[in-house]
């Protein structure tokens, strides 16, 4: 009995690292924040509506979204293959609260994949930074990291299974600048390795140096370390091979609802998407149509706001506010 045992736990122990559905698919685990910020903006829900509709003819996919920050019911981890959080983020991120930080060690230690896009990169640093780093290879971090909102040009690509299809685009979004990546990542705008660890900058561009005085969005800076490295390119994309076999990405893009209707940055995101969930990207990348009119719908309720705040992000303010 001794040798069945021991078979039976390594087979366990392989099946964690590749989980499946019943029939056979890959699961990926997508969970949109709590309604925040005007209208137009930070559609957590919306967004992710439109990325599963999108996945939804992927061969050897499920997508099972949930809403309102975190699952219904942990049990649907229980065969998921990847993890991403598009939500709100700092000292409430939904991977801090609650305990979850916890289960989702538990499922990084499986081999799970993980990912965060827009201000779900963010996580106080003592809070959970460690665990970003270690799980997708880098964080936003209050005054270190700022978030203008700019026009970003990418105008080369590396060769990766996120960028199949993907041509040089540009789009104006709060693409958030200077993360805190592992210090064997640098900067972060080369490839680079940690131990096994492999870590691949997709997306980046040199904001120009109107973007680096400012204003950011929150707190309005400018920040003297920001400045300093005028003229430097900045990462806003990125992937992680982790060196336990799980896989890890961060999309720092999504603020503006409407940039879904753009073909090149919705295909970098559903390729990732398929990429941290260890489905084959097809070689053009993820095919997919999303109408002027499918970016109206399942919009959050948002009271329109005032005319003097046009442009105005306070909601975000009073957010990282309460979250120190």
């Amino acid at each position: 009995m001794k040798p069945l045992s021991l078979l039976t736990l390594f087979l366990a122990a392989a099946a964690s690292l590749q989980a499946v559905t019943p029939d056979g698919k890959q699961k990926l685990v997508l969970i949109a924040g709590k309604p925040s910020h005007p209208p137009g903006m930070h559609e957590f829900r919306a967004g992710t509506m439109l990325l599963e509709q999108c996945l939804k003819n992927v061969p050897n996919l499920v997508v099972d979204r949930h809403e309102m920050g975190w699952v219904k019911d942990e049990k649907t981890f229980e065969d998921a293959d990847a993890v991403v959080i598009y939500a709100d983020g700092g000292g409430k991120h939904p991977a801090v609260v609650d305990g979850h930080l916890e289960t989702l060690r538990k499922l990084i230690a499986k081999g799970v994949g993980f990912g965060c896009m827009h201000y779900g990169v963010e996580v106080v640093a003592g809070q959970a930074g460690k665990e970003f780093q270690e799980w997708l290879g880098g964080h936003y971090e209050h005054a270190y990291s700022c978030n203008p909102i700019w026009d970003a040009s990418y105008t080369q690509l590396p060769k990766h299974p996120v960028t199949s299809g993907v041509q040089p685009f540009t789009t104006k979004d709060e693409w958030y600048i200077h993360m805190r990546f592992r210090p064997a990542f640098g900067h972060g705008v080369t490839p680079a390795e940690d131990g096994a660890a492999k870590f691949v900058p997709i997306l980046v561009a040199p904001p120009s140096d109107a973007t680096r005085d400012g204003p950011y969005v929150a707190p309005k800076g400018p920040y003297p370390h920001i400045q300093a490295e005028k003229g430097s390119p900045e990462t806003m994309m990125w992937t992680l091979e982790r060196a336990d076999g799980g896989r890890g990405f961060g999309f720092t893009g999504g603020h503006f609802h409407a940039n879904w209707g753009n073909d090149n940055v919705r295909k970098a995101v559903l390729n990732a998407l398929l990429w941290v969930a260890k489905v084959e990207v097809p070689a053009d990348g993820v095919t997919s149509t999303v109408t002027p009119e499918a970016l109206t719908q399942n919009l959050d309720p948002k009271p329109a706001p005032k005319p003097k705040n046009a442009g105005i992000e306070t909601p975000r303010v009073f957010q990282r506010v309460a979250a120190r």
